[in-house]
């Protein structure tokens, strides 16, 4: 009779787990070097930029990928009107080159949704590649009269429904509502940036 042998498995550093935690303070700087790297230091340009800029994430909804103490990912959500419709804009969702196979960008967004979802958030809407994000449940079909302030490709704009109807009838331009930035915290997130 032959014993069965419990294979062995050598965990590598790619194999470390990560965490998914609410953004801090001190995630900020590595947070806008992540980004700069993935999107490049053009990104303030972008059309889904303006509805972020001098504007606080929603309550409870920025999130940070952690691995080995390093911020490796982030995400987060915004406050709009879709066309006199409230709803939240997500993104950026951004993760380390070297860290994508690891399910971090599937992990935040999870997180994020089930955040959002808790939270009493009726619709998220995004900017990204569709076959990507139809996985979380994300489509065009509820997008298709609304606009952004700025160049977008049609086929881009996605939406989820939380609550059925939450963007029925939304038709118009996606507007920031979200509350302003403090300017003391604008100036210490510009800081920390070029630190």
């Amino acid at each position: 009779m032959t014993a069965f042998r419990k294979p062995q498995i050598a965990l590598t550093s790619k194999a470390a787990p990560f965490v998914i935690r609410a953004e801090r303070a001190a995630d900020v700087a590595v947070r806008e070097s992540l980004l700069d790297a993935c999107f490049g230091e053009n990104r303030h340009g972008r059309t889904c930029q303006r509805l972020r800029d001098g504007r606080a994430p929603a309550a409870g909804l920025a999130l940070s990928a952690v691995r080995e103490g390093q911020l490796v990912g982030t995400v987060r959500l915004w406050h709009v009107s879709a066309g006199g419709r409230p709803a939240l804009v997500l993104g950026p969702l951004a993760v380390d080159p070297a860290c994508r196979e690891l399910g971090i960008g599937a992990a935040l967004m999870h997180q994020a949704l089930a955040a959002a979802r808790a939270r009493g958030h009726e619709a998220i809407i995004l900017l990204g590649d569709a076959p990507y994000y139809a996985r979380f449940g994300f489509s065009g079909e509820k997008t298709g009269a609304l606009a952004l302030p700025g160049p977008f490709e049609r086929d881009r704009l996605l939406a989820i429904e939380f609550q059925a109807g939450a963007l029925d009838g939304a038709e118009g331009m996606i507007v920031p509502t979200g509350a302003p930035l403090s300017k003391r915290r604008v100036l210490r997130a510009l800081h920390a940036h070029a630190a």
